[in-house]
């Protein structure tokens, strides 16, 4: 009789898709099931008896065993993503899951561990990120992909860009991907933040100077543009220089030449310069404070970055790469954000924009003591206006006049639209279930086409 049930069982395991193997309490494998020795590549007969960490040859064996946690803690794992080795040495990823086993007094005998082989999901993300990223710029917007689009040309030209955008929407970073795509990427790329340095002293980082040019000039001391020599020179927030600046800036920009603080003899200056500001130089130049013949010389290529209210779909997207980033900086283990955090973030203006999206992800890293982002771990100011947003729902009314309940429907309604109505899309968007997708639309009485973008067909 028992051997017939010991059977049945393996029967029914083999039928399983997913890898299934138990182990004993000491850890030594008692069943693996036909899937687990697809994935793995080692028979049943090699694998039972032996230690599960030198059969399941995972990323976290060594230090921090799933399985060995949840026997000791009886907590499960849940859809925990790692990587094993298969029997010729390859990198698989999987996504495992525990449990307890117990018999039937409920005495706990061993551990079970579920595996899922997610090679065809991993290349999927991958793929969908390359379309999303370029040179460390992470997008799906209309109008960042066009600015991609043609980047590349503009990089290969020698000609001088001015990068529009409020503080914090990545103009630095458009500066580096100009840089490393053009000609001069073997050279030096120097920044220097004009708005960050009273004039005197703008001046002299920026020209350099001479020995005695000054009380304190010792030696002569090179200026960012002679470290940039040969390469690019990033002039941020150039809307803040004062005219008499605007002038020396002007001569570089029209004979290639300056002179070094304290010197009579011109230096040459072979660089490209790419300038950023989140001011309207226009509206500067009418008030007589820029000078008009700079503010052209630098305005002949002019990209203008969208803010991050502006670009919303962009959010999970950059959500994931900076949960990513702080988990490896913070040796951390978070798997994402809650479902209700998101309609936290997608209804809020982003003043600081990208830079303001990287410190609230990097304060819940920190504060998070799971691996799941709440709301309760976000900035106050975030955490206050979720919790007074949720109070004010049964009046209807949110701090910006919104019920919750709309914003989250017009959310949820928007990223629908977006993907061609297609809930699964949506869903991996959203980092949710399809079916906590669709509760959430029968939930908040969504009326979306019939034609299904799933399949094209009505």
């Amino acid at each position: 009789m028992k051997e017939a049930l010991e059977n049945q069982t393996e029967i029914i395991l083999d039928s399983i898709a997913d890898g299934v193997f138990t182990v004993d309490s000491h850890q030594k494998i008692t069943s693996f099931n036909r899937a687990a020795q697809e994935i793995t590549g080692i028979p049943r007969e090699e694998a039972i008896g032996r230690y599960c960490w030198e059969v399941f040859r995972a990323s976290i064996c060594e230090e921090r065993c799933s399985l060995r946690q949840t026997m000791k803690t009886g907590d499960s794992i849940v859809n925990q993503a790692i990587f094993i080795v298969n029997s010729e040495g390859k990198r698989i990823p999987v996504s495992i899951s525990t449990a307890l086993l117990k018999d039937e007094r409920g005495n706990v005998i061993g551990g079970v561990e579920t595996f899922r082989d997610i090679s065809v999901v991993e290349e999927l993300r991958k793929e969908l990120a390359d379309k999303h990223t370029f040179q460390d710029i992470i997008s799906k917007n209309k109008e960042m992909l066009r600015l991609f689009g043609i980047l590349e040309q503009v990089a290969e030209s020698n000609a001088t860009v001015l990068l529009v955008g409020e503080s914090g929407t990545g103009k630095e970073l458009f500066a580096k991907a100009i840089h490393s795509l053009s000609p001069r990427r073997n050279a030096p790329m120097i920044t220097i933040n004009c708005g960050a340095l009273p004039d005197t002293l703008l001046e002299s980082e920026l020209f350099g100077y001479k020995a005695g040019a000054f009380t304190d000039a010792k030696r002569d001391k090179p200026g960012r543009l002679a470290l940039a020599e040969g390469g690019t020179l990033f002039l941020d927030e150039i809307g803040n220089i004062s005219q008499a600046l605007q002038v020396r800036l002007l001569r570089v920009l029209e004979d290639r030449a300056y002179e070094p603080l304290g010197s009579t003899k011109s230096e040459k200056a072979d660089v490209r310069i790419v300038a950023a500001t989140n001011r309207e130089l226009e509206e500067l130049v009418e008030e007589g404070s820029f000078r008009q013949d700079l503010y052209y010389r630098i305005n002949v290529v002019k990209l203008v970055l969208p803010p991050l209210r502006e670009r919303k779909e962009d959010i999970p997207l950059l959500v994931e790469h900076f949960v990513e980033k702080f988990n490896r900086l913070g040796g951390k283990e978070i798997q994402g954000l809650s479902p209700e955090v998101i309609p936290v973030l997608m209804s809020h203006d982003f003043p600081g924009n990208i830079r303001e999206l990287e410190n609230i992800i990097e304060y819940g890293t920190v504060v998070c003591k799971n691996r799941v982002i709440r709301i309760e771990h976000l900035p106050e100011y975030l955490h206050r206006g979720a919790i007074d947003g949720r109070k004010s729902e049964s009046a209807d009314i949110s701090p910006k006049g919104l019920s919750w309940k709309t914003v989250e429907k017009s959310y949820i309604y928007e990223a629908l639209k977006r993907n061609n109505w297609s809930r699964k899309a949506t869903a991996a968007e959203m980092g949710i279930h399809t079916t906590t997708l669709w509760r959430k639309i029968k939930r908040l009485n969504l009326q979306i086409p019939e034609l299904d973008g799933r399949t094209g067909k009505r």
